[in-house]
Order: structure tokens, then sequence, then C-alpha cells
């Protein structure tokens, strides 16, 4: 199973926000609807490219220094730089352990250098349930063949 397996299902919609925005207008569009954990920040006007991305926890985490006066900074002052990205052909086992390994919740999906969806942590673990399950549907089918 591969990344492009879960965009097929999911879709290639991904929220984006410019690096000026303030973190206020950032923290409304996660809220939403619809209420999404991550927004890829994409300056480029065509939403292609990753500039950076902010997620809830990076909102979070300035709360505790800068308390309220954090909703009037920008979303530059607050996303992350270096943005771990994965591929459509990667297969999702793989992408599942860049998850673990760097602790991110969100990649975006990058093809050729553009920015062509996003998964959650959560589309992965579905999508892995949902193998898993098939993997015990045959396993039954075969054991219940055999005798």
């Amino acid at each position: 199973m591969k990344v492009s397996d879960i965009l097929r299902i999911k879709g290639d919609t991904v929220h984006t926000v410019l690096s000026w925005s303030t973190v206020g207008e950032a923290a409304a569009r996660l809220a939403g609807p619809p209420a999404i954990g991550a927004l890829v920040v994409s300056d480029d006007g065509f939403r292609e490219r990753v500039d950076g991305i902010i997620s809830e926890r990076d909102i979070v985490r300035r709360l505790a220094t800068d308390g309220a006066g954090l909703t009037r900074l920008t979303v530059a002052d607050v996303m992350t730089r270096h943005v771990v990205t994965c591929s459509p052909d990667d297969p999702v086992t793989e992408v599942m352990a860049t998850m673990n390994r760097w602790r991110h919740r969100h990649l975006p999906v990058v093809r050729d250098g553009r920015l062509c969806g996003m998964i959650s942590i959560g589309d992965v673990v579905k999508q892995r349930l949902a193998e898993m399950g098939t993997e015990a549907g045959v396993l039954r089918d075969i054991y219940l063949a055999s005798h």
C-alpha cells in the first residue's frame, strides 16, 4: 500500500495559509470547519510550494511563552520551517515509521517538488487497520478451506 492509495480514498485537498497571516487567523482555520490539525504554509500563490507547516502543537507550545499576544504574531514566527514530507509513491509502512521517528502527525505529500496532498497519522492508521483486517480475513479463509 502506498501514500497514493490513501490520497485516492481521502482526496488531495490541502489546507494552506500564507506566512504573513496572523496566528489568530491560522488558529481559526484549524478550528474549522472542517477542523484540521495542521496547515501547510505556502506563499507561492498556487499552493504548490511548501514553505513551512503550522500545527495545533506549534501554537500550543508558543502559547506557553507568548500568552494572548500569540494571536497577533505571524505564522512565519511560529511555523516549523524544516518540513518532513513524503511522496505519493512511498509505502505506508515507511511513512508510518517516519511519522513515529520525527513525532509528526501530518506530512505534506510532494511530487516533483510540488505539493499534491497531505496525510495524517489518523489516515495512516486507518489504512493499516483496513489492511490488517483484509489479511486476517484471508488467513481465516485459508484456515477454513483447509479443514
